[in-house]
């Protein structure tokens, strides 16, 4: 875990927020790395869930929405943590995360437990007031299902269909920690899937296998993950049966994604605190009914530190050790990296040019400084699938050397024919 986080801050992954500030707890920014990442995770999640479907379409809803939104779906009454707090050091903890004793210093003189609610609550207007009140939303959910009879009239889709958007939430955790896995603000991929309710149970088993395979396809090793159903005390108050896609993380077993079987609770809660009817009328069977939702909900950013953890790896090549992170060709970076044997002029415009015509279709890096060697020690060490090397043969020849990341095995190629060696490395 320490050599992910170190190589995170030196690669320029992921840096601790307001850090000349001091840094302010639990809080990150994504750097030129981390944010490549984090995109490429994303469209790869969209790529799935969308684009290679067509059942599914999509939704970007407002951070801010009307609170009356959060009263009907039960996060104002209900979305609390236990809190205790330590009477000797005065530290704060989730009772339900410790054993009866403060983590900090060992006291036991802990004070009851109270209801903490974990949205974070702002004003919106000059006035702050009551009347003013307003929620920074703490999951994407609620956005989906205020906005189901919208896409339901504007897309013409009929269950089973599914909405999915991608965005940010934000959650008051009293504990937030290990890095970017539990932070206050992050990312989540969501997905609403509407379906009859006698379907339920079986899109919830379909889902569930369909998440579990998208990690395993984009290079997580399946001993690493596990699908752990809920036990019934653990349920939220609008499921009927969930489980969780976890990743064994160096502290042990960790949530990545949530598959739920919200059934009709959020379109009913809706439907009767807004006066609408939330529900689809099937004009082959004539029959109405409000629609059973099949939920699954990842975090974009922990699903990042978990693929950064299952890549991180240490070998030898040529009697030198090396770090390597094994990414997926989707999910890293850069998918090349085009390197100039020197900075010699008579290099540099070929180098360059290739490098142009590879950015068309890939997240491409140019890089001309320090010796070659130190420059794919580099490569390997933030994640780029594949090098091409231009050197001064290629002035004669017209061809270059192609060098893959986890083999290290180099091919060389003629320059009219690199873009399609490269998308026969990748797979795309």
């Amino acid at each position: 875990m320490d050599k992910v986080v170190n190589l995170c801050k030196r690669r320029g992954f992921v840096f601790p927020s307001s850090e000349i500030y001091g840094g302010f707890r639990s809080t990150y920014d994504y750097g030129p790395l981390g944010v490549l990442m984090l995109r490429n995770l994303k469209d790869a999640w969209w790529r799935t869930m969308i684009q290679l479907r067509d059942d599914v379409v999509g939704l970007d809803s407002a951070i801010l929405m009307s609170p009356k939104i959060w009263e009907a779906s039960g996060h104002v009454s209900n979305f609390t943590d236990p809190l205790v707090d330590c009477r000797k050091c005065k530290e704060r903890w989730r009772e339900d995360q410790i054993e009866g004793a403060c983590p900090n210093c060992g006291s036991t003189d802990l004070t009851p437990a109270r209801a903490f609610n974990l949205m974070f609550q702002t004003n919106v207007g000059p006035v702050a007031d009551e009347g003013s009140v307003a929620y920074l939303r703490p999951e994407t959910a609620q956005g989906i299902f205020v906005n189901f009879l919208n896409v339901l009239q504007t897309s013409r889709r009929k269950p089973p269909f599914g909405i999915a958007q991608i965005g940010k939430s934000f959650r008051n955790e009293i504990t937030p920690g290990n890095f970017v896995f539990r932070t206050r603000e992050f990312e989540q991929m969501e997905m609403e899937y509407f379906v009859p309710p006698p379907d339920g149970p079986k899109w919830f088993e379909y889902w569930c296998e369909e998440r579990m395979r998208w990690y395993t396809e984009l290079g997580i090793p399946a001993d690493k993950l596990r699908l752990r159903q809920h036990d019934a005390d653990e349920l939220s108050h609008y499921s009927a049966g969930t489980a969780d896609v976890e990743f064994l993380f160096p502290w042990g077993w960790g949530e990545l994604e949530g598959i739920a079987q919200r059934t009709d609770y959020d379109l009913r809660q809706h439907a009767r605190h807004s006066g609408q009817k939330l529900e689809y009328f099937d004009q082959a069977t004539g029959e109405r009914y409000v629609p059973y939702t099949v939920e699954p909900a990842a975090g974009a950013t922990r699903a990042m530190m978990s693929f950064l953890l299952a890549a991180y790896d240490e070998d030898t090549v040529a009697g030198e050790s090396r770090t390597v992170l094994r990414l997926h060709p989707r999910l890293a970076p850069y998918q090349v990296a085009v390197l100039p044997l020197s900075k010699k002029d008579t290099l540099t415009p070929v180098a360059r040019e290739i490098a142009s015509q590879l950015r068309v279709h890939y997240l491409c890096e140019y890089d001309e400084t320090q010796a070659i060697g130190r420059r794919y020690r580099r490569q390997d060490e933030i994640g780029t699938p594949l090098a091409v090397t231009v050197d001064f043969e290629t002035l004669e020849d017209r061809a270059v050397t192609v060098r893959e990341r986890d083999s290290t095995e180099q091919v060389r190629v003629p320059i009219e024919g690199v873009l399609e060696t490269i998308r026969g490395k990748l797979g795309f």
